[in-house]
């Protein structure tokens, strides 16, 4: 498919087919997606979660208002944000820099030091906030891999985040949910599959300066 043609075939799937998986490479490259997605600074404040074992699923669903797609497709991916930034993360970044860029660390105690003042202009809750964007950079390159692939996905806000931390046990590791995004495969039986994609037009929705 283009990517004219891949935007226009996905939708929000409502209904997996349960006996469909993506191969191991196929979810390789949707979990690169993620990996490569950019954020602020290049941060990354973010874990994602792929969740394939179907106990757990189940438990999940519970507390998913009993969406049937945390169940039924293939993976169910939890992308979740660092409970909070803090000077450790931030250290931990410039240590990745200096030695994948094999630079001194004292040509990036600028850059760390605005960072740093950034983020210490933030209470926790706008810390937060902040994070959270990130996450939907990740989603909308996740949302977007797979399409290209031919690959359904459907975002997910519809749950219980704390119950979320608590199955997964996120908090212990320094992480909270965000939003979820099952993946896998249509159900010939899902009604949404054949509707036709209601979007304003373009002049409408962009305009040049």
């Amino acid at each position: 498919m283009t990517l004219q043609q891949a935007l226009e075939w996905r939708y929000a799937t409502k209904v997996f087919d349960a006996t469909k998986k993506l191969s191991d490479a196929d979810l390789n490259d949707l979990l690169t997606s993620l990996q490569m997605a950019p954020s602020s600074f290049g941060l990354q404040p973010w874990k994602f979660f792929v969740i394939a074992n179907p106990e757990l699923r189940e438990k999940l669903k519970a507390v998913s208002w009993n969406q049937s797609q945390v169940t039924d497709a293939s993976h169910l991916i939890v992308l979740a944000r660092q409970t909070d930034m803090t000077a450790t993360h931030i250290q931990a970044y410039i240590d990745d820099i200096k030695n994948t860029r094999s630079i001194p660390a004292e040509s990036l105690e600028g850059y760390k030091q605005m960072m740093s003042g950034f983020i210490a202009k933030f209470t926790p809750e706008q810390r937060a906030s902040w994070m959270e964007k990130q996450i939907y950079i990740a989603l909308g390159f996740l949302m977007l891999a797979a399409a290209t692939k031919g690959i359904d996905a459907c975002p997910m806000e519809g749950f219980d985040a704390k119950a979320y931390d608590d199955i997964l046990g996120l908090n212990a590791q320094g992480y909270t949910t965000t939003v979820l995004c099952p993946v896998g495969y249509r159900s010939q039986n899902d009604a949404y599959a054949t509707l036709k994609k209601v979007r304003y037009p373009l002049d409408q929705v962009v305009t040049f300066g």
